[in-house]
This record gives structure tokens, sequence and C-alpha cells, in this order.
């Protein structure tokens, strides 16, 4: 099932990833009144958990920066209920899904797709998945291109979780873990990566430092053979645990699946 994880992951992420990237959604943050697109981010995303302190959801998403939580959290949901927040995180993403996908949003095989992928996402056991476990919380919704997003995030968050245990079995901390991608996709020097170049000078220093000391990095900012071979024993593991969602879907289902989520991913990919 290790193939499989990977597979659905590399198809469905592109469904998720409208909620980062479109326009859509951080038009809908500034219409609730959010100051900018992370003060959005953080309240909806983290609503699941419930008005929880900072500390937890700096916790749970784990890859940010001390202090990068706290300052949205729990100021984004002052004036802004966290319900508000994370409906328009749902309207922004769908908005975008449809935008994006044409007359394909409403073709014959996106209920099925739909159906499909939330058998996965509801079928997994919560123990030890924080953010899994909250968006389980969540009623599906009825239409077929929504549920299909919110269930596409719900595997997201599933698979996220398991890649936090896999960080920390092989202590890699959050920053660590945006570095040690970031060389693998190739970005040079790595502290260029947009998810941490904003980060002060010398925390990077250190960070860089670190993952130098432990063998990880070379004095180029580039992997060693340990770094390589720890990345490629974190992706291993995090593709291991993502795997029991789809243990609920036939062959014959998964293969369907597939098949309804190719003409999606070329489209989104296309882009």
């Amino acid at each position: 099932m290790t193939h499989t994880a990977r597979r659905m992951h590399e198809l469905l992420e592109p469904i998720c990833l409208v909620t980062y990237l479109a326009d859509e959604v951080g038009e809908e943050y500034a219409a609730l009144g959010h100051r900018n697109y992370w003060g959005g981010y953080f309240a909806s995303r983290a609503a699941p958990l419930g008005r929880v302190p900072a500390e937890v959801v700096h916790a749970a998403f784990y890859n940010f920066a001390p202090g990068e939580a706290a300052r949205h959290i729990p100021s984004a949901w002052e004036k802004i209920p966290p319900e508000e927040s994370l409906a328009a995180r749902e309207r922004g993403s769908v908005t975008a899904l449809r935008r994006l996908l044409g007359d394909l949003a409403d073709s014959e095989g996106v209920p099925r797709a739909a159906d499909l992928t939330t058998k996965a996402a509801t079928s997994a056991p919560t123990e030890g998945r924080v953010m899994y476990a909250g968006l389980r919380t969540l009623p599906i919704p009825a239409d077929p291109l929504t549920r299909l997003w919110h269930s596409a995030t719900v595997l997201r968050e599933h698979r996220g979780d398991g890649h936090v245990a896999a960080l920390v079995t092989n202590g890699i901390g959050g920053t660590e873990a945006h570095v040690i991608s970031a060389i693998a996709m190739g970005i040079h020097p790595p502290e260029s990566f947009g998810r941490i170049h904003h980060l002060p000078g010398e925390r990077l220093a250190a960070v860089m430092a670190g993952l130098r000391e432990r063998g990880l990095v070379d004095a180029d900012g580039r992997f060693t053979d340990l770094g390589r071979e720890t990345q490629h024993r974190v992706e291993a593991l995090t593709d291991d645990l993502a795997a029991p969602p789809y243990d609920a879907l036939s062959e014959e289902e998964l293969a369907e699946l597939v098949a309804l989520l190719e003409p999606i991913f070329a489209k989104l990919t296309a882009q």
C-alpha cells in the first residue's frame, strides 16, 4: 500500500493546493476581515482543533518557526469566529477549483471520485493524528466537488500527521524539514526557499549549522550521503504511515479512483 499512498498523494495534492495558492481563498479571508492571508490561514486550518492556545497550534502544525502561530492565534479568532474562517476557506477553495477545472468540475465522474475519496478519508484510525482527528469531526459536504476537496484535505492532514511523526522519529525539526525539502527539490541555497526565506538570518544560519554538525548537509548546503538517506527514510516512512485510509478501498475501487482523478490532476497541473 506504500506505492498506493504515494500515488494518491500525487493525484490529490493539486486539489488541496488551491487552498494555499488561489486568489479566491485570500479574497474570502479578506472579506471576513482578516488582516492578511496568514491570519485566515491559521484561523481556518486550526479551527477544527477548537479554541486552543498558540502553543497547541504550533505543535500540531510543526513546521512553523517559533512565534509564527502566536502572531495569529488566538487574535485571528477574537473578532471572527473560527467556523466562519473555516467556511471561508472552503468557499474560496471550491470557487477556485470550479474556475480551474471548468466543465470538468461538473462532470459525471466527480461524484464517484468524491464518494471513493470520502470512503478512504473516513476509514483510518484517528489515534495519534491530531489534525486528521479534528477534520474528521466536521460534516461531510453534500456538493460533490466540495466533498472531493474536503476529503482530499482530510487525507492531506492524515498524511501530514504521519509526516510529523516521521520527522520526529528521525530527529528533524520543523525548520530543518523545510531546508531538507528545499534541498530535495533542488533549491539552492536552501535558505532561499519561500517557506523560510523570511526568517532571521541568524536563525537560518543556526539551522544550517546544526544540519552540518549532524552530517546531513555539506559546507555548500547540499545533501551528504547521510542527509540523502535520511530524507529518503523520512519520505518512505511517511508513505507507510499514509497507507491506512486506502485499506478501505478494494483494488477495483482504487483503480477506479485513480482513473477518475487523473483528468482532474492533468487539468489542475496544466494551469
